[in-house]
């Protein structure tokens, strides 16, 4: 079962990991005065990325039927660990934002050239491709940090997206754990993730998308600085591993209120 625990921390990470550097291909999209290509391949990468969260769930779940019938298993260091895997996949999704959005702008041009996924694809796989992909290696720096604290945080949109991001790591796994806790109603209660997770999406749409539209938007129309979208990048990344360390913390109080609401509903 330990192996299953890892295998599904890795998946979470490598799904927090996408998720984060989809900033990327939106950053290179605004650089090359290319977005709607760019939110196609965004859309794309997220569309991956909550499939495979489906699949997290389905992974975890036996996990919990392991737990049940063995009282000895510490199902919530498990998911612990799993919710650490999502702070480890952002974490590295910063550290490679650089890189990537060298990467995304490639990507761009082939997709343009090709005209298809596809054929995106085919032209990324050659072996002159890849040799040439090395070029655009870039390592972290600390003037990444330095500009970012240049200028002024936007605070409350920070705060959102990590509370968002929290409630969406907590969600599956919330509604696991609460299905291994005694009481009735184990099965509607494993199947309630799509309470808590509709919940972060509506938050998501509402409240932090539509600012990043704003601000996408202005830098296009060159009405604001290409560094002032690079910084709400950085704020949104940054807020993001804060969201995913925060899920921590509510993990537990989630899985209680799910217990609770579902007998309810």
């Amino acid at each position: 079962m330990t192996e299953r625990l890892i295998g599904i921390a890795l998946l979470t990470m490598t799904i927090h990991a996408a998720e984060t550097l989809s900033y990327a291909v939106r950053m290179a999209g605004i650089r090359k005065g290319r977005l709607a290509i760019a939110l196609s391949l965004t859309g794309m990468i997220v569309l991956v990325s909550r499939t495979s969260n489906i699949a997290q769930g389905t992974m975890t779940g036996k996990i919990v039927d392991f737990a049940k019938r063995h009282a000895e298993f510490d199902l919530a260091g498990g998911f612990r660990l799993i919710i650490g895997g999502a702070s480890i996949g952002t974490l590295i999704a910063i550290a490679l934002f650089p890189t990537f959005t060298q990467l995304s702008a490639r990507m761009i041009d082939h997709l343009e050239k090709a005209g298809s996924v596809p054929g995106m694809v085919r032209n990324l796989i050659r072996a002159e491709a890849i040799r040439h992909s090395v070029r655009h290696i870039r390592r972290p720096r600390l003037a990444m940090v330095r500009r970012f604290r240049q200028g002024r945080l936007p605070l409350r949109l920070m705060t959102l997206n990590a509370i968002v991001t929290g409630v969406y790591t907590v969600g599956v796994l919330a509604a696991l754990y609460a299905s291994a806790l005694p009481g009735p109603y184990s099965i509607g209660i494993s199947q309630s993730s799509g309470l808590i997770n509709g919940l972060a999406t509506i938050l998501l749409t509402v409240l932090i998308d539509p600012q990043v539209a704003l601000m996408t938007d202005r830098a296009l129309r060159k009405e604001a600085a290409l560094a002032s979208v690079n910084q709400l990048f950085g704020a949104l990344m940054l807020s993001r591993l804060c969201g995913t360390l925060f899920a921590q913390a509510l993990f537990l109080p989630a899985a209680y209120w799910v217990q609770w609401v579902v007998p309810y509903l």
